[in-house]
């Protein structure tokens, strides 16, 4: 498997190897060894959730209170998506960035956000399934949103499909409204706990 950093810290993208025959294919889109090596703490899995989107619909931006946060490993079981990382970290040298990883049934490949970090993704086919493992189990009263939509983010979504949103994802706030309001992680937070969670290791 081989893993890099996004330009984002807390982010990383993992590619598995993939074995086709005649039967089809067969991967290991997660393996703790090298997660844990490249991450430099093994991933807690509290919850797997499993998203089946039809073309055009936009999960996102979703964010929880950090700590203690909630860190997904995303992949695609089948179809395609466009995966959307956000640092929406105050104080981040990066704050406001993004970075988008195709993901897809064939690749396998996954991303990692970390806590405090901003997610999203879009579905590019129909019927296409996103498979993630959580860190930490859903909680209502800590899970937060921003608008995907939102100009300040300018987020690289299709332009060849009318994007589809629940009504919870239309009515988040923008980025700036969010910040002005204290709602966002704080980059120096966040980094304090990716080190309790490696001292736990």
């Amino acid at each position: 498997m081989h893993a890099r950093e996004l330009s984002i810290r807390g982010a990383y993208e993992f590619t598995p190897q993939v074995f086709p025959d005649g039967r089809g294919h067969f991967a290991a889109p997660f393996q703790s060894a090298t997660f844990h090596e490249t991450v430099g703490h093994p991933l807690a899995v509290a919850q797997s959730n499993h998203s089946v989107s039809r073309r055009g619909v936009i999960r996102g931006v979703h964010f929880a209170d950090t700590p203690p946060g909630q860190a997904k490993y995303v992949y695609c079981a089948r179809g395609a998506l466009l995966d959307i990382v956000v640092d929406i970290r105050t104080g981040s040298p990066t704050y406001g960035a993004h970075e988008a990883v195709h993901l897809d049934a064939a690749s396998c490949r996954a991303v990692y956000v970390a806590e405090g970090l901003g997610h999203a993704f879009t579905a590019l086919t129909e019927d296409a399934v996103a498979v993630y493992l959580c860190s930490t189990a859903y909680n209502p009263t800590a899970e937060h949103g921003l608008d995907p939509l939102d100009p300040e983010l300018a987020l690289p979504w299709p332009e060849d499909v009318e994007p589809v949103l629940s009504r919870k994802d239309r009515r988040a706030p923008g980025l700036a409204d969010a910040a002005s309001h204290g709602v966002l992680p704080r980059y120096a937070d966040c980094l304090a706990h990716y080190e309790r969670l490696r001292a736990r290791d």
